[in-house]
């Protein structure tokens, strides 16, 4: 007898009932860019469609999500060259315009929940993750500022702490931070396996945050790597993170699916600036459908086991959601 699995394709109703992965905006995350003063919407020009927003209209841009089913934002400030410093001490000002964002944003919308950016890089002078001293990433000096940082987004009401520095300890470190400044509810999405990838370049651009000598291959993960995922996520784990997240996404399908089998805790997946400038590229030239592609990019991410994705297109998916 002949097997027919097409009869499971017949009719859109067929293949709708039959489907086996669902994804849905509030699994979703947007990324915001960040920038001081009033009225601002700078264009990023490697990024189309995305922009640098001061506070007022990054409320709007918050709200527009809201109304099409996201609700998660992840917040990235980008810092003026005057304010950086080697030890990114602008990070945990009271003056940082960032965490006066996350007091107004969480003011006017308590039930959204706001993913933070922990590492030097937008406010170090040196454009690196970690304290440089003598040309070398120092780790261990690095985790008190990271620390600070976090405690300090912590107190402006932040809902999940994203540490994205890959310096080795600072999950457990910041932890100890948080609970001992009582922020015991506080979570962390550990980037705990977040390559060196050619694919960051338009998110450098957006926060002018790129290295000033070397590259971030000593502290981000050699692409060629698998097992060495599950060394990083098992230390992320054990030091107390609550979400773990793989960083870029669709080159990396893999890893997601390893982190999703060897792990209980939620898999995020970062649908990085150089991934979605690409399918932006594409279809601003005609050569592809943006909104089909971006639905089945979003969806593969999901089927190798993301349960957490961010995405630059979250809104756009969510937009076109046939719930």
């Amino acid at each position: 007898m002949i097997q027919r699995p097409r009869r499971n394709r017949k009719s859109a109703a067929i293949r709708a009932l039959v489907q086996e992965t669902r994804l849905h905006p509030n699994q979703l995350v947007q990324p915001l860019f960040l920038v001081d003063g009033k009225n601002k919407n700078n264009a990023i020009k490697s990024l189309p469609t995305i922009s640098q927003l001061s506070i007022d209209n990054a409320l709007k841009e918050i709200e527009e999500c809201m109304k099409v089913g996201v609700n998660s934002f992840i917040l990235f400030p980008a810092v003026e060259d005057a304010l950086k410093d080697k030890k990114a001490t602008y990070s945990y000002s009271k003056n940082n315009f960032y965490l006066k964002a996350i007091k107004e944003f969480k003011k006017k919308f308590p039930e959204c929940c706001l993913i933070s950016d922990v590492a030097l890089d937008p406010y170090s002078s040196d454009g690196h993750d970690g304290l440089v001293e003598n040309g070398k990433i120092v780790n261990d000096k690095t985790l008190p500022i990271l620390a600070k940082m976090s405690v300090a987004q912590a107190e402006a009401g932040i809902d999940i702490i994203g540490p994205s520095d890959m310096m080795d300890g600072r999950v457990g470190y910041i932890r100890h931070a948080l609970d001992d400044a009582s922020f015991t509810e506080t979570s962390i999405m550990s980037y705990c396996v977040k390559y060196a990838s050619a694919l960051y370049g338009p998110f450098r651009d957006a926060l002018a945050s790129a290295p000033k000598s070397g590259d971030k291959k000593t502290y981000q993960m050699n692409y060629a790597n698998r097992k060495e995922a599950i060394v990083e996520a098992e230390l992320d784990y054990a030091e107390g993170a609550d979400f773990l997240m793989v960083k870029p996404a669709t080159l990396y399908l893999d890893i997601i699916s390893d982190l999703k089998e060897n792990f209980p805790l939620p898999i995020a997946a970062y649908h990085v600036s150089g991934e979605f400038a690409m399918l932006k590229a594409a279809a601003l030239n005609g050569w592809l459908d943006y909104q089909k592609l971006l639905e089945e990019t979003l969806t593969s991410i999901h089927r190798a086991g993301a349960d957490v994705i961010i995405s630059y297109g979250a809104k756009d998916f969510a937009k076109n959601f046939i719930s």
